[in-house]
């Protein structure tokens, strides 16, 4: 199980909770103690969910049983099927992709995937998309302009992956690509932040309609780390780092750079995963039903509009570091 360094008191109620509901023989005291402790569980969960900083929002963002894009896929999709590959060069596992329904409408499913113990966040690369990857979601945005179908990004990601060969084989132009057809799209098209939302990896494939985020998810334009150790040319500063990017769903919501909040289960989507899941299906189905109405050129307009408004009304503070 892992554990958050802040949740550490909350995993002695549970480990406590758990012990005594094993114990087979132990009458109503036993129950009552379970029933008190459970109740002293969800009161510390609303004191400490609702009061959580931008650094603790960025570790539940990250918690490796948060779900993951092939979760979101096998829970509310119906009739999904992968296509694969950027007919080009190879499939990048990073980046699911294929057809599937939502309530009997057909979308276009793009999602990163990073993996849930060693073996598969090998496989997928921790989520962090190489250029086949990016290549393969424009081809499949393509498809679906082509077939008249809506386009739904899962987000969760790092990063596009920054090695050498992602740089040799054209990284940056592939996600600039995969922008241009994003603001292009004639189709609708939501992307939902389910964890991490990180720099082109993340934006480049939701340029949308409509963007909306988990409530502990996160969406910037670098790691807390990776901004600390430019900043201040050290990663301890990274919860400083978090609290000056206004990262978290919130403040992004206030700068007006999301459409809406998706709540999350008291104790975040990792302790409650299906509810978490069901309730971003309820947020992606009202916001479908009405961009369906919109016509091609509605959509593109209201769509380009949108992001080149953006930043007009955010406050700008000089600051010293």
């Amino acid at each position: 199980m892992h554990v958050l360094n802040f949740e550490e008191g909350l995993y002695e109620i549970e480990k406590k909770i758990s012990e005594l509901k094993s114990i087979t023989d132990g009458g109503d005291t036993t129950f009552l103690e379970v029933i008190n402790l459970e109740k002293q569980l969800i009161k510390k969960l609303e004191e400490l969910y609702k009061n959580l900083t931008p650094w603790q929002k960025v570790q539940v963002a990250r918690h490796p049983n948060r779900p993951h894009g092939l979760d979101y896929i096998d829970t509310i999709f119906e009739d999904f099927f992968e296509l694969c590959g950027d007919r080009c060069n190879a499939n990048d596992n990073a980046i699911i992709g294929g057809i599937g329904k939502i309530d009997n409408q057909s979308v276009m499913v793009i999602a990163h995937e990073k993996g849930h113990d060693i073996k598969s966040r090998a496989k997928h690369n921790y989520g962090m998309g190489l250029p086949q990857g990016y290549k393969k979601a424009y081809r499949l945005m393509e498809v679906a302009n082509e077939l008249k179908i809506p386009v739904l990004t899962l987000i969760d990601t790092s990063g596009a992956y920054p090695g050498v060969i992602s740089e040799e084989q054209g990284q940056g132009h592939v996600l600039a690509k995969c922008l241009e057809l994003c603001s292009s799209l004639e189709v609708p098209n939501i992307s939902v932040i389910i964890g991490e939302g990180g720099s082109g990896g993340a934006i480049s494939l939701a340029l949308s309609n409509v963007v909306l985020m988990l409530e502990h998810s996160i969406y910037s334009v670098i790691s807390p780390e990776g901004c600390a150790a430019i900043l201040w040319k050290d990663q301890n500063f990274k919860e400083r780092a978090a609290e000056s990017q206004k990262l978290t769903a919130q403040d992004l919501h206030k700068f007006g750079m999301i459409n809406e909040i998706i709540p999350e289960p008291i104790g975040g989507s990792h302790k409650f995963r299906d509810q978490a899941m069901n309730t971003t299906k309820k947020y992606i189905m009202k916001h479908l039903k009405k961009l369906i109405k919109q016509d091609a050129y509605m959509l593109k307009k209201t769509r380009r509009q949108k992001f080149l408004d953006m930043g007009n009304n955010i406050p700008v503070h000089k600051k010293e570091y």
